[in-house]
């Protein structure tokens, strides 16, 4: 990086020079560069935007500004922590229009809580303060200006993304960051590179046939070990949302179609992105996507728009819709991790972590029959991946059908050791826990890997889809929202299972929950807009819907409900 970077050693000063010396090492860096090529990513005026659980969000042509400065902002994320950073331009499940972009953590998570905030404040920053917020980002963080950065960028398949990710490498490379480019990437494929490439290669080859191979052979290895049963042809209907799952899952395939043959539909060659598929629509609406024929029992899944979430469904011989959510597939990979467990007569702590949107069914399962210990956490998945580094061995997902498992180290070693060094029955079943954790993406929820682990659990255990959903009947539900001149006078505790304020609520949702049968309702504040979301279940649907109701409307009383209030009837 040479010139033109300061040359002194910062750690030996005190403030007051720090101070001075990062103003001085950011004006080695040239901001004449920085403000001539700020000015080519202009800010429109007046535009406030926030980084939230999932980066940026928002139209397209808002978004010029913010790439160059999250390519600025991960460089001295990069330098700070010694390791490569990710940058991934998706809007994930959003339409076409819209486009967002999100920075990767070293070791493939999300970025840090307090560089969310720098990340705001950047992305905020009126043209004429962009130099102060850079040095005030560099000195709260003591970073050395000095240390090499790479960050590496990736994109989805949006008619804008290949635009917005060169602004991102503008910005790197002003900032005197080195990047590598991997162009279409799924989000987790780019969360594994991220990954792959701060473990030395130990958690795998940061390449995309890197990915392909270390999947596709624990995959190819399991189900090579499973006794036909089951649906004796391995054969599955994915809906791609139209988005980048389908360009990547066809490049795959040929390395896995030993095990499991594909049929893609929505694969982006006709449809828009996300428009009538995708997992949310089939999740939200409860109904298959467009543009896919299902016979009676057929197995199908549907990828959201980015591939980081899956969901699965099928039609009974009456034609009835049944889908599989996150909840059901966190039941089936815990239960069988625990199988597998007590066949090598391991003892080791194993955790399931949901939210307070898990259905009831799922939870009670869990505990009573698997005897699986059940954690509950805020809504979000950096949450449910913290608390899921607790265990030997963590398993998360949300009701969106965004998960993942994640196993320690320790695990990982014992498990290898085990498969190298037990008997007969012992030795397979620690071949297949060996295999189980190659298979998983522990960098992020991945709905190409997610399926792949389903896909040999159902093969190995000789399970149908039918039979897969009959492990538990889902409690009937129903969510609302209701609108209120202030979401903030809403606050809660338990992991968002109970109402603090307004005083009076809590008491008010206790009392109605009293009047159904296996019932339970919450209430939270929209993390985005000025509405409460109101959750309850109960034995019947028509209970669910009326203590939704009644819930709502004690939320519209006593939280400042604006507008009409809460009708019956759905």
């Amino acid at each position: 990086m040479g010139g033109e970077w300061g040359q002194s050693d910062i750690c030996s000063e005190s403030a007051e020079e720090w101070t001075i010396q990062v103003g001085q090492d950011l004006l080695d860096m040239d901001l004449g560069a920085i403000t001539k090529y700020s000015a080519l990513h202009a800010k429109p005026s007046g535009l406030i935007l926030q980084y939230g659980t999932a980066g940026f969000r928002t139209k397209a042509e808002h978004l010029d500004h913010v790439m160059f400065r999250m390519g600025l902002l991960a460089v001295l994320r990069s330098k700070q922590t010694k390791s490569t950073i990710g940058v991934m331009v998706t809007a994930s499940h959003n339409p076409e229009e819209d486009n967002g972009v999100k920075l990767v953590d070293p070791l493939g998570e999300m970025l840090a809580p307090s560089w969310e905030e720098h990340a705001t404040c950047l992305a905020n920053a009126e043209e004429q303060d962009m130099q102060r917020v850079l040095i005030d980002i560099s000195e709260k963080e003591a970073v050395n200006l000095q240390q090499d950065a790479f960050v590496v960028i990736g994109r989805d398949t949006r008619p804008s993304s290949e635009k917005l990710s060169q602004s991102v490498i503008d910005g790197v490379t002003v900032l005197g960051g080195q990047f590598h480019d991997y162009g279409l990437l799924t989000t987790p494929q780019l969360h594994y590179m991220v990954y792959c490439r701060n473990t030395g290669g130990r958690y795998g080859k940061a390449t995309i046939e890197g990915y392909y191979q270390k999947l596709s052979k624990a995959f190819v290895e399991l189900t090579k070990q499973a006794s036909c049963g089951g649906d004796e042809y391995r054969s599955l209907k994915v809906d791609c949302a139209n988005g980048i799952g389908a360009l990547k899952l066809r490049e795959m395939e040929h390395y896995f179609s030993q095990g499991l043959s594909v049929q893609l539909f929505n694969d982006g060659s006709k449809g828009k992105l996300n428009h009538l598929c995708g997992a949310d629509f089939v999740k939200s609406h409860q109904k298959p996507p467009q543009g896919m024929e299902i016979k009676s029992n057929e197995r199908c899944c549907s990828f959201d728009g980015d591939a980081d979430r899956i969901v699965y469904y099928y039609h009974d011989a009456d034609g009835h819709f049944h889908l599989i959510d996150g909840d059901k597939i966190a039941t089936l990979i815990s239960s069988f991790l625990k199988e597998l467990l007590v066949e090598i007569g391991e003892s080791l702590n194993i955790g399931v972590v949901q939210t307070a949107y898990a259905n009831g069914s799922s939870t009670r399962y869990l505990e009573e029959v698997m005897k699986v210990p059940v954690y509950c956490t805020k809504t979000g998945v950096k949450h449910l991946h913290h608390k899921a580094q607790e265990f030997d061995i963590g398993v998360y997902f949300e009701a969106n059908g965004h998960g993942t498992a994640l196993f320690s180290t320790a695990v990982e070693m014992k498990i290898k050791q085990s498969a190298e060094q037990l008997e007969d029955k012992k030795r397979k079943a620690a071949k297949m826990l060996e295999n189980i954790i190659d298979l998983f993406n522990q960098a992020a929820g991945d709905a190409i890997s997610d399926m792949l682990v389903i896909e040999a659990i159902l093969a190995l255990k000789g399970l149908t889809v039918q039979q897969w959903d009959a492990l538990y009947t889902d409690l009937p539900n129903r969510q609302l929202k209701v609108q209120v001149a202030d979401r903030r006078v809403i606050s809660t505790t338990n992991a968002e299972r109970q109402a603090v304020t307004p005083p009076g609520l809590q008491e008010a949702i206790n009392d109605l929950v009293k009047k159904y049968k296996l019932s339970r309702a919450f209430v939270r504040p929209s993390g985005t807009e000025d509405v409460v979301r109101v959750y309850a279940e109960a034995d019947s649907q028509e209970s669910a819907d009326h203590l939704a109701h009644e819930v709502s409307l004690a939320v519209f009383q006593l939280a400042g409900g604006i507008g009409e209030r809460p009708q019956p009837g759905f």
